[in-house]
Parts: structure tokens; sequence; C-alpha cells
């Protein structure tokens, strides 16, 4: 439901823009805003669920994302959609990492990557549907009823919650760290604000320079406190274990770029092409198809060549499908834009996985809730951030050529930003260890018995 959410609006953000009278592009900062808002509120998930039980905490979210996303349905301006998103995401924050942490706690290392390949089925599926429903409902129905699809599964969701999710607790939670958690949260507020500032039109220049001011103090006082505080709401110091912080760092950034993919593409389709919503929606499944199609090879290719080489491959393979992009034109044959987009899709699933994977590879299992917690903040900073990125780098490019962004040239400059973005991952892979996450591979094939002796 959440990734369903996050997703099917980058097809209609053309159709939401201009019943806001707002630019396409700026429909961005509607998904930034929840993407940021469950960053925010992700480390108090963790702080919830040791002390009120993870199916409260569960059930609770469920209900708060159902509930706003009624709310998100009846808004007539971006400002107050951008609010009830916030509050939408609140709920985002609770349920996915509360989730996970249910199935990571009862998992044996011999076990991890088949269950987090089990994880990300859900997260896969979503965004395949997304796309086309997306245009079905923004041309035959109108964009609120991409929200109010999501009542429907909120309800029917809780009983099935209720009756599945166990009530684990900790005995020993800790008091909540209120100075980390309004440090974090004003920090990464000021850098949405900053970006959001940067990709508008016109750009305001003072607010940008003192937002972004305001986010490198409070993210630096909040770095320095998370790494000093007897129990921060983040902890830091896990990014010292070299495969916890390589799927955060070099992760992070591949991560961002490839969530900037889905919002991109369906606006230049749109708007430089002049597609029609279901067109667009059913040709931008054909990334999610091919994630979907390749998921049940990664266990197999990580095993097989390991995780610096998989890693490695997945994002020069990535880098160049979004140079592809960066070449399509409304003439290109369809066969042709259908490949393409399904090897990218096919790449950012292995790559996905491959981090994921490797992220809890060597985190002791009394330290997995902290590590699960961190782990959920950045991954979902980091897309968030990339839609942003992704709008920021759409004005950039629209600015530069002078064109308006109805112009495929913009398009052009900003799969060419983002494939080099994405390349810079390789630096830090190539620096991981050949042998990183080996002791969670299994051999692909059992070894050929002796041939016995006369």
């Amino acid at each position: 439901m959440e990734i369903l959410d996050g997703t099917i609006i980058s097809t209609a953000a053309p159709d939401i823009g201009r019943s806001l009278h707002v630019r396409a592009a700026d429909v961005g900062v509607v998904i930034t805003a929840y993407a940021v808002a469950v960053a925010v509120l992700i480390p108090v998930s963790g702080w919830l669920a040791n002390r009120l039980g993870t199916r409260s905490v569960f059930l609770t979210a469920i209900a708060t994302f159902t509930v706003a996303s009624g709310l998100c349905a009846l808004s007539r301006s971006l400002p107050v959609l951008v609010a009830f998103r916030v509050l939408q995401g609140a709920g985002g924050a609770l349920m996915v990492p509360v989730g996970r942490l249910v199935v990571l706690r009862d998992t044996a290392k011999r076990d991890l990557i088949r269950a987090i390949a089990f994880l990300t089925w859900p997260a896969l599926t979503a965004p395949v549907v997304a796309p086309l429903a997306g245009g079905l409902i923004t041309t035959y129905l109108s964009w609120p009823w991409i929200f109010l699809i999501n009542v429907p599964l909120g309800v029917a969701a809780l009983p099935f919650a209720a009756a599945t999710i166990p009530q684990l607790r900790s005995p020993a939670a800790q008091l909540i760290d209120l100075s980390g958690f309004a440090q974090t949260a004003g920090g990464l507020a000021c850098l949405v604000l900053a970006i959001s500032a940067l990709g508008s039109t016109p750009t305001s220049w003072t607010f940008a320079g003192g937002a972004g001011l305001a986010a490198a103090l409070l993210l630096a006082t909040s770095t320095r406190h998370l790494l000093r505080a007897a129990h921060p709401l983040l902890e830091l110091d896990l990014l010292a274990i070299r495969t916890f912080r390589l799927p955060h760092f070099s992760g992070g950034t591949f991560r961002a770029t490839v969530f900037a993919v889905p919002f991109v593409l369906p606006l230049m389709l749109q708007d430089a092409f002049g597609w029609t919503p279901v067109t667009a929606g059913a040709l931008v499944m054909s990334v999610f198809a091919g994630n979907l199609s390749i998921k049940p090879a990664t266990t197999y290719l990580l095993n097989r060549w390991g995780f610096r080489s998989v890693i490695t491959g997945s994002v020069s393979v990535v880098s160049l499908t979004m140079v592809g992009c960066a070449g399509l034109t409304a003439s290109t044959p369809l066969a042709v834009m259908v490949v393409l987009l399904v090897i990218s899709g096919a790449a950012r699933s292995v790559g996905f996985t491959a981090y994921g994977t490797l992220t809890f590879a060597d985190v002791d299992q009394q330290r997995m809730t902290a590590a699960n917690t961190l782990s959920a903040t950045l991954q979902q900073l980091a897309g968030g951030l990339g839609v942003a990125v992704g709008a920021l780098a759409l004005q950039l490019g629209t600015g530069l050529t002078g064109q308006p962004a109805t112009a495929v040239l913009p398009y052009r400059l900003t799969f060419i930003t983002l494939a080099l973005l994405t390349s810079t991952c390789l630096v830090e892979a190539r620096r991981a260890g050949a042998d990183a996450g080996d002791h969670l591979r299994t051999p692909t094939r059992s070894p050929r018995p002796a041939r016995p002796t006369r």
C-alpha cells in the first residue's frame, strides 16, 4: 500500500499540477515531503515498537495511513496536499520498518538472503501496477482517486495484520532521544526546503541559501549529538561496519538516482512527447516488470558472483540505461523503449537486493533493531531526496537550455546528470573487499561426489 501510493503519483503529476495550478515538476514536493516525513519518523518507530509492542504500532500505522489518504483526496491546494502527505508519511514511517523488524528478529544469518528477497517482493509488485493504474485513474476518473484507493486496502489490511503480527516488546526500552530527534528532523526538513526552493520557478535564492545553511548546521550538531549520546535516536557508530556503510553511502546515491527515474520519465513522455497518462503509465510498467522478472534469479547471482561483482555490474548497467533514456525520442520504436526499460528495471532490482542483503551481513542479532531503524531511515531519505534531485536537475536543464519543460532537451540533460551521479557509486563499490558478505553465500551447485577407487 505504501509503495503503491508513492509511485502512482508520478504518472499523475501533470494532471495534479493542472488541477492545483502549479508546474508538473513542482508536484515532486508531494512525493519528497512524504518520503522525508517517513525518514524523519522512522527512528521513532523502533522505540515505539519496543515500548508499545509491534502489533499495536503496526495497526496504528495502517489506520493513520488510511485516514490520511482520504484527507489527501480532499486537498484543493498544493500546501494542503503536502501537509496531509506528511501525516500519511507518519503512518508509513511506523508501518514498513516495524513489519520488517518482525521478520528480521527471528531470521538466522543463513536465511537472510531468502528473507530479504521475500520482503522485497511486495515492494516490487506494487510499482508494476502503479504506473498504469495512475494513468487509468487520471484519465477516466480524477487524481483524488489515487489516494482513495488506499482506503479499502487499509480497511482490509487491519484485521489481517491483527491476526498475524506478533506483539513483540523489548523489556529494556529506553527513553526516547528528544534532542536527537528535534535536531535530525529539523535538519532534514530544512534540507528538503532548500532543494525544493532551488527547483522552483522563480528560484528563491535567499530562501534556498538560508534553508541550506540551517540544514548544514542542524545536521552537523545532530551528528555530533548522536555519536556522543548514551542512548541515541540513531546509532551512527553502525556505519563503522564496512558492509553496513557501503549500502548507505554508495547504495544511498544509487537509490536516490534510481528513484528519480520513475518521476522524470512519465513527465517526459507526457509533457515532451505528448503521450496520454495511460500510454505513459503502461510504458513505465516496463521498468517494474524488469524488477519483478529478475527477482527469482537474484539469490543465484549473489551466490554465484559475490556482492561486489553484482553491485558493480548493476550500477554500470543502470547508468548506461539512463544514458539510453536520454537518447529517446517520440519516434523511437516502442519495442526499443520497452527493452531498455526492462533491462533498467532488472538491473536496479539486482542492485537493491544486493545492497539490502549486505546491509545486515555483519550486524549482531542484538543490534538488529538499531540497524534496521538506521537503515530504513537512510534508505527512505535517499529515495525521497532522489525525486527532489530529479526535479532540481530538470529545473537546471530548463535554465541551461533556455527551453521550457515541455521540450525534450532539458529531459536529456536530466538523464545524463542522473547517469553521472549513478556512476559515482562504482568508486566505493570497488573499495569493498572481494570477500564482502561471502559468509552469506551458499554454493550454487552441490559438489560432484568423488569417483570410487578400484
